[in-house]
């Protein structure tokens, strides 16, 4: 049985996570029902100020299956208030706690199908420790309460112009040769055709997806000059996915491993869908030049469909009142194209 909303975390309240959260599900819940999770108290009187009337807003049990009439907004209180956490525009224990219990509620009705999907605000990690809770990201605790290890999943950046999924995430420069793995680019490569395939549907027609897989080192290791590891552990990969059926099937076309500064550049003007990086900057600077406020964070590999805002908690922009919403309408239309798909 499928739920038909989809979840919001909010993030942090003292950042633009909870006005950029309910403004985007005001946006879409004559179209698609959205359940917001936080303090219900203040999402509710916040959402009034924004045009919704009392009758539009149902508050909802974290154990309901969120089944809204158009025109209605889902809200689910996680039992943190915080008034004076959204006045603080900083990171504070009260607010790592309710941040934290927002994702936890949020990604149980995921896990559990009562939601369909999870759209995640930004989170302050230094926030989470304040309140007592080793977090590193949310990334790695999705991962871990799927009972999944930490590279199981794969972080993605999709955005209008680069669709790039990450190798390695946050390693250090100096340990990062030891953690290009088989394991860990085939993952990737596996990861990003079956998001590229599932985000296309059944629109894609005869055109075969083109992936292309970066080289960790310099010119791609220059036939062994600059390093090794293309040859030993990122072409055999290649070959072990070539080999199974999304690959075989000619559904995706893979290529590589290619010097990552050429791959970037072909992507940057149409001619790749989708490319493999090794690193995080890799990735990160290219898809945040290309794609600033438009390029979509996602978790593959987790039991449901996550994805999130590309930026941070921006207390500065929350003090300021300059709350931009348009990477989380992002985050909120890829994950509706995501958890549409029937394929």
């Amino acid at each position: 049985m499928t739920a038909c909303a989809l979840a919001i975390s909010t993030g942090d309240p003292g950042g633009v996570g909870p006005e950029i959260s309910l403004r985007v599900a005001l946006d879409a819940r004559a179209s698609d029902p959205v359940v917001v999770f936080g303090d219900a108290s203040w999402l509710s009187a916040r959402a009034l100020q924004l045009g919704a009337t009392g009758a539009e807003i149902v508050r909802l049990a974290p154990d309901a299956r969120y089944v809204l009439q158009p025109g209605q907004l889902g809200i689910v209180d996680v039992g943190v208030s915080w008034n004076e956490e959204a006045l603080a525009h900083r990171a504070t224990a009260r607010g790592g706690l309710a941040q934290l219990r927002a994702l936890d509620f949020a990604m149980t009705a995921a896990r559990a199908g009562r939601a369909r999907g999870l759209v995640t605000a930004p989170m302050s990690k230094a926030a989470v420790n304040l309140a007592g809770h080793d977090f590193v990201g949310h990334t790695e605790h999705l991962a871990r309460a799927a009972g999944l290890a930490d590279d199981a999943v794969t972080m993605m950046f999709l955005g209008p112009k680069l669709r790039v999924a990450l190798v390695t995430t946050h390693v250090a420069i100096a340990k990062l040769p030891a953690e290009i793995t088989h394991a860990r680019v085939l993952r990737t490569i596996t990861h990003l055709a079956q998001a590229l395939v599932r985000e296309a549907g059944a629109a894609t027609g005869a055109r075969p997806i083109d992936m292309v897989v970066t080289g960790l080192n310099p010119h791609a290791g220059e036939s062994g000059l600059f390093g090794d590891e293309e040859p030993r552990v990122i072409e055999p990969a290649m070959r072990a996915a070539r080999a199974t059926p999304l690959f075989a099937s000619g559904r995706v076309v893979l290529r590589g491993p290619m010097p990552a500064e050429t791959a970037f550049r072909q992507a940057s003007t149409g001619g790749m869908d989708g490319i493999v990086a090794m690193m995080h900057d890799q990735a990160t600077i290219a898809s945040k030049l290309l794609d600033w406020g438009q390029a979509v964070n996602v978790t593959w590999g987790l039991p449901f469909v996550r994805t999130s805002v590309d930026h941070g908690v921006a207390y500065d922009a929350a003090q300021s009142g300059r709350a931009e919403v348009e990477g989380m309408a992002s985050a909120l239309r890829l994950a509706q194209r995501l958890t549409a798909y029937a394929g």
